[in-house]
């Protein structure tokens, strides 16, 4: 095969996610050519400036003989990943020492965890019949094989019991899916979390918090859930804070995020069975997420509860009119309750919260214009400072779960944009 030339073109602001994610690929002398950052405060003529210094770099290290030439098939991100059994650390058995040990190698979240010991872990594992080698995914970033032995460890140090291991599984299966765009997420200077809903017979039989303070504190399952998968996704995806993961500010999310749909007192069908699945099976959906906007409105008038919400939608520094996103609204029981008995179904509902959060694009800044004419020309055409823009491609993007308890609060989840909801039935493994 002819040899490849190969560099990693980044802003200095990201040159500790280069080389980290080229070790993880298993090239870690890729050589990169660094461009200045940042961008959003320089003119157009600096920023073709810049590039024009960047391609003659590029040039002279291809005829240079510095980039690394690869002279065999690239395997794709997506490929069987190597499987690597769990390594044991010793280890004083004493809580101070293991939490130490954690902190040191930063394989926690920065909250004390439990240790992984080969006895728990082989608790969590004991009823799966299969082989703790047998892999789940290819986590990003770093690609790490979610092996499920991997995923018990993680599970057993964010305080799972047993008994959920498959639903962190499904959560696992959910965000490699390439819909979730979990490159984008994990490595992304945007505050986005992965958010964890669970439905089915399962949620209450395992105990999760569908109702008052769902996204809150004080549950076991939800918030062990919530945090077993972000373990995962920090330590085996190897987005650690500051060199794979560039979140500018983070979000409280990205400790846990999880909860239940409350399906005792939605009006309608339940998330998983809108989603095509059966009423008795138990699902994980995960949702990329940038937080959560509380809405109080005592409004008993659907109109004007609709009005409300949308308004509260509408943002204009967001990746959902950037792009046309998936935004999600939580309604209170109480809320649903008035839409409900006004007739409306979720797709009504839907269909109302699209055409209300229409955005002219003259509340866009000219850096999020540009951003907006590059991704979504050909959804738009031409796009004028009054073009009214959609949140969403379609109505069906909007999510719409029915979760919390008695209150005339409803929230408003943002999402990251380029990500798509991803929902797995949860299997005996």
């Amino acid at each position: 095969m002819r040899g490849r030339a190969a560099v990693t073109i980044c802003s200095t602001a990201f040159e500790t996610l280069g080389h980290a994610q080229a070790r993880a690929l298993g090239e870690p002398d890729l050589p990169i050519l660094l461009v200045p950052h940042p961008f959003g405060i320089r003119t157009r003529d600096e920023i073709q400036e810049l590039a024009q210094t960047c391609a003659a770099q590029l040039a002279e290290l291809a005829s240079a003989g510095n980039a690394v030439t690869q002279s065999r098939p690239v395997t794709a991100p997506g490929g069987a990943p190597t499987v690597v059994r769990s390594a044991k650390v010793q280890v004083t058995d004493e809580q101070d020492a293991v939490q130490r040990l954690f902190r040191e190698r930063r394989w926690g979240d920065g909250l004390p965890v439990i240790p992984p010991t080969p006895q728990r872990v082989e608790k969590m594992l004991a009823s799966n019949a299969l082989s703790p080698e047998t892999v789940v995914a290819s986590i990003a970033p770093g690609f790490g094989a979610a092996s499920l032995e991997a995923i018990a460890v993680n599970a057993v140090a964010a305080g799972c019991d047993p008994e959920l291991l498959p639903l962190v599984v499904a959560a696992v299966k959910g965000v490699a899916d390439e819909q979730f765009n979990l490159q984008g997420i994990q490595a992304t200077t945007n505050s986005v979390a992965v958010w964890v809903i669970v439905n089915g017979p399962g949620a209450q039989q395992l105990g999760f918090n569908a109702g008052i303070n769902c996204l809150g504190q004080g549950n076991w399952a939800n918030a062990t859930l919530g945090r077993a998968v972000h373990l995962v996704l920090q330590n085996i995806g190897g987005a650690l804070p500051g060199e794979m993961d560039r979140a500018t500010h983070g979000q409280p999310g990205k400790f846990t995020f999880c909860c239940a749909e409350n399906e005792g007192q939605t009006p309608w069908a339940p998330l998983h069975v809108e989603r095509g699945f059966r009423p008795d099976a138990t699902t994980v959906t995960v949702v990329g997420a940038e937080g959560t906007m509380n809405m109080n409105t005592h409004a008993k008038r659907p109109d004007q509860l609709l009005q409300s919400f949308a308004e509260t939608m509408i943002h204009p520094p967001s990746n959902e009119y950037t792009h046309g996103g998936e935004p999600w609204v939580i309604l209170s029981p109480e809320h649903a309750e008035i839409l409900h008995r006004a007739g409306m179904s979720k797709d009504d509902v839907r269909r109302e919260l699209w055409l209300r959060s229409r955005m002219p694009a003259k509340h866009l800044t000219d850096g999020e214009m540009l951003r907006v004419l590059a991704s979504r020309k050909e959804e738009f055409g031409e796009i004028t400072p009054e073009t009214l823009l959609t949140i969403a491609h379609r109505p069906e993007d909007i999510g719409i779960l029915v979760a919390g308890g008695p209150g005339t609060h409803s929230v408003y989840v943002p999402c990251f944009g380029n990500s798509r909801a991803i929902t797995v039935e949860v299997c005996k493994l």
